[in-house]
């Protein structure tokens, strides 16, 4: 507390104290604003449908682990195809299979690669190696297609000398945009389960 000008001594500077003063007003009426803003907002959320989508069912949750651990992974072609069954097999049900499964995933990939850095004699310093798939979530009692769409993954990739660090190279590129095509089909799914009966 800072004293009125009068009763200060002489040569007092007081002026830090002020600007401790002002600084803990502005921050006190920060705080204030924030709060009131976001209290209506939040409050909102529980009466618009808004719940966790990885919580129990007896606390608003989707039960999307468990619907998820009932979703069938059909076999995908190729190595790299194998790498994405084996990511959502592990995200959905932690590496077992589907005790019943109530879904079926079904996803068809096409590959490519694209060179950057192309030198002056043509050989290209890296390149960049892409996934696309297709997918669809079949409902096994009544074969209907309940959920279809695409997704992508890249990854990058330095070109060498060697033959077998460019073979290396190139299959860490394949699982890494093999992970990532896992992941966003994961997203998907629990999105769909989580809202569907």
């Amino acid at each position: 507390m800072s004293l009125p000008k009068a009763d200060r001594p002489a040569g007092s500077n007081d002026s830090s104290s002020d600007e401790t003063g002002t600084s803990s007003r502005r921050s006190f009426l920060l705080a204030l604003l924030t709060v009131s803003v976001a209290a209506p907002i939040l409050s909102a959320c529980g009466d618009s449908g808004f719940r966790p989508l990885y919580g129990s069912g007896q606390f608003g949750g989707g039960n999307v682990s468990e619907k998820l651990a009932q979703v069938e992974m059909a076999p995908i072609p190729g190595r790299v195809g194998q790498r994405i069954r084996n990511e959502l097999i592990f995200q959905a049900t932690g590496g077992g299979n589907a005790p019943q499964p109530a879904y079926r995933l079904e996803v068809a990939i096409s590959e490519g690669k694209t060179s950057t850095l192309i030198r002056s004699d043509g050989d290209a310093q890296s390149q960049i190696y892409s996934i696309d798939a297709s997918f669809q979530l079949v409902r096994i009692a009544d074969k209907a297609v309940v959920l279809k769409g695409k997704s992508f993954g890249q990854a990058s990739y330095e070109r060498f000398t060697s033959i077998y660090s460019n073979v290396r190279a190139e299959k860490d590129a394949q699982d890494r945009a093999a992970k990532t095509v896992g992941e966003e089909l994961k997203s998907r799914l629990a999105a769909y389960l989580a809202t569907s009966a």
